[in-house]
């Protein structure tokens, strides 16, 4: 079994799902409201439809260009059908934005051999206040849970707030915490964590990193240092680069995503606070034009409410 395959039976649970269903409780609403007012008085699909559901799609920040990829794909279809009606248009969307997500790779995580590396070792990246340190205790609290040893490297020394909160998660949580004096080089701070796990055979190394967007170059040069450091202790580490996005952001979500992706190689996402916000759209044009998994959402407050992403479970509960 792989290292995070636990995760699949957990949060396919009934509580789970009704976590989930809770989080996307404002973006469903608002969805669901703007598709129900796009087909109001129509009986089959037409274009005047379209151009309404086009308007549904882009203001609920799936993002212009996956909005017009799922148009193009609903026209195709009901040009293929000749009569579509619109009470079969909740049911096609819902098809084509799943086969969408399942393009992506989206919860597709057999591909990544957790259980090869010992220990696995997650650098996460993202801008403050996108929710990235809780992100990682939640994560830490759901391995250690399992019964895998955690260790978490403060690499982000640029603010003090952060390796204090850091800190105060690892005791919440029950994992050891590596950390050094505010402003220390983040790459020491990276290589004595990964030093540290290996001598203790831990199983889990998660780094955080500063949460700041300096210009591009600079970025590339201190993630790239972090990650050099790293490869001397374990020369195929880092094996996952998180980066964190707040899906309350909307299109600012894309932005940051663009700049991380092209600064680091990331190959998972985690989106948070989708509770807050009635823009849960993002996750699907996120994925689409990345072409990232999303691997994590956060769909709440407590300690439980990192969920791993489930690209059915998520198109049902935004449906339903």
């Amino acid at each position: 079994m792989g290292l995070f395959d636990f995760f699949k039976k957990k949060e396919t649970a009934p509580e789970a799902q009704e976590a989930l269903d809770k989080g996307l409780e404002k973006t469903k609403e608002g969805f669901l409201s703007k598709i129900t007012k796009a087909v109001a008085g129509k009986s089959t699909v037409d274009d005047d439809v379209l151009d309404n559901l086009e308007e549904v799609l882009v203001t609920s920040d799936v993002g212009v260009t996956t909005t017009l990829k799922i148009i193009e794909r609903i026209q195709a279809r009901v040009a293929k059908d000749k009569y579509l009606s619109t009470s079969e248009l909740h049911r096609l969307l819902r098809d084509e934005i799943q086969l969408m997500l399942s393009e992506n790779n989206s919860n597709d995580f057999r591909k990544f051999e957790y259980g090869q590396h010992k220990p696995y070792v997650i650098m996460v990246v993202g801008v403050n206040g996108v929710g990235k340190t809780t992100t990682i205790g939640k994560l830490a609290h759901k391995l250690k849970a399992e019964g895998l040893s955690v260790v978490l490297g403060a690499a982000d020394t640029f603010r003090a707030a952060a390796v204090e909160q850091i800190k105060l998660w690892g005791e919440r949580v029950g994992v050891r915490v590596v950390a050094q004096a505010m402003g220390s080089d983040p790459a020491s701070v990276a290589f004595d964590t990964l030093q540290s796990a290996v001598a203790n055979g831990e199983d889990v190394v998660i780094i955080d990193t500063a949460g700041r967007l300096h210009n591009k170059i600079g970025l590339m040069n201190e993630l790239g240092k972090i990650k050099h450091v790293m490869e001397k202790v374990i020369p195929s580490a880092p094996h996952e680069i998180l980066l964190v996005l707040d899906g309350s952001t909307g299109q600012n979500a894309f932005e940051q995503c663009k700049q991380f992706t092209e600064a680091t190689d990331v190959n998972a996402l985690a989106i948070t606070k989708l509770d807050g916000t009635a823009k849960g759209g993002v996750v699907i044009g996120i994925s689409d034009q990345f072409k990232i998994p999303v691997k994590y959402i956060g769909v709440g407050e407590s300690v439980n409410d990192l969920q791993l992403f489930d690209k059915k479970a998520f198109v049902d509960s935004l449906f339903n």
